[in-house]
């Protein structure tokens, strides 16, 4: 069976961006290979030269560390003539000699022809799942252990099979977590931070690291989209802004604004756990300014946004996460920096700074 292939799914109009990053970091471990894209198509490709290197880089290279895949499967299959009627027979007989699997997602990319795709992807789950069952290629219950199959329509003729594995790929149906607008939220940037907060805080730390009572501060804060995801996990907020601020999360009593610039302000108390921050500003002011709030010991946690430029994204990005971490080590080198484009951003990633030594000492004691 051939694993010569890398499928990275991707936001629209970021294919680019995504293989140069893939081709980096293969070529850290001395894979190497050419990506095939196409823009706006939600995914890449990356062929490896080398048999077993894809299934070698899927297994060994931490899936969170690619900051705009958003799902990582080694793919084997390009299934070109699905003929309508016998695609399961035929998808079954092309994976005669697959590992078992434990589970099964048929996805599309999410692009508008991906979208109306959707639907029959749903309907041709259960005929699937029952065909690959029978034929022993998935398990006959769903088991997370193992890896996961992953059919990817392009069309209903059309599409790659291949599969993840469930300890370094994205837990998310095509890589896309559901998450629900509030209503009451101020506005929709309100998800990035939700999102963020599930991506980079692991389930069984959210207790000690997003406690109820913390003291927190949103730098831009207007009109409260952030805010209100701190506000909604009880904790206290400093919303730093010259605009004004939803009056729904001023009347929660758990809110201080401060009609300031957020570049300008500095704190008085050294109580604040929780820094945020998205303002429209170019990335170089932004990481000066959260080196500097982190460095001096005035947080404890960071989470912002950086505005990527029209041209460059990629090697601008990481021009500006090296001299964030080049900053930090100035000072510790306890810091850990990650960063991901979110499915609720668009032309920005999102980092998350923390001190992995007073955050694991955090930890602990919320566990005694």
């Amino acid at each position: 069976m051939s694993q010569s292939h890398l499928l990275l799914y991707c936001r629209p109009g970021f294919e680019k961006e995504c293989a140069q990053e893939v081709q980096e970091k293969a070529a850290a471990y001395d894979i190497f290979g050419y990506p095939q894209l196409e823009p706006n198509t939600g995914y890449v490709l990356f062929h490896c030269y080398e048999d077993e290197d894809a299934d070698y880089f899927a297994r060994k290279h931490p899936f969170s560390d690619l900051i705009f895949a958003r799902q990582m499967i080694v793919a084997t299959h390009e299934l070109s003539e699905l003929i309508v009627g016998d695609r399961v027979r035929l998808i079954s007989q092309a994976l005669r000699e697959y590992p078992v699997c434990g589970n099964l997602w048929v996805e599309t990319p999410d692009t508008e022809k991906g979208r109306e795709l959707a639907k029959f992807c749903r309907k041709f789950t259960v005929p699937l799942r029952q065909g690959l069952r029978k034929a022993e290629i998935l398990t006959q219950t769903e088991h997370k252990s193992k890896r996961t199959l992953h059919l990817f329509m392009l069309s209903g003729e059309h599409g790659w099979v291949g599969y993840s594995y469930s300890y370094n790929h994205s837990s998310h149906f095509m890589g896309i977590p559901r998450l629900k607008q509030p209503a009451d939220a101020p506005s929709r940037s309100s998800l990035k931070l939700d999102e963020a907060f599930l991506e980079f805080i692991p389930a069984k730390e959210r207790a000690a690291r997003l406690s109820p009572g913390m003291f927190a501060v949103d730098l831009g804060a207007a009109p409260g989209g952030w805010t209100y995801q701190l506000v909604r996990r009880s904790m206290h907020v400093t919303a730093v802004d010259n605009g004004p601020m939803a009056q729904s999360l001023m009347d929660t009593g758990q809110v201080k604004h401060l009609m300031q610039d957020g570049f300008m302000y500095r704190p008085v108390k050294h109580n604040i756990y929780w820094l945020v921050c998205d303002m429209v500003e170019k990335p170089a002011r932004v990481i000066e300014l959260m080196a500097e709030w982190l460095c001096d010991d005035w947080c404890k946690e960071a989470i912002f946004n950086l505005k990527l430029p029209m041209k460059k994204r990629y090697p601008e990005l990481m021009f500006n996460l090296q001299k964030l971490k080049d900053l930090l080590s100035e000072v510790s080198n306890d810091f850990v920096v990650e960063a991901k484009q979110l499915y609720h951003d668009r032309e920005e990633v999102t980092v998350h700074v923390y001190n992995k030594r007073s955050v694991s000492r955090r930890v602990e004691r919320h566990s005694d």
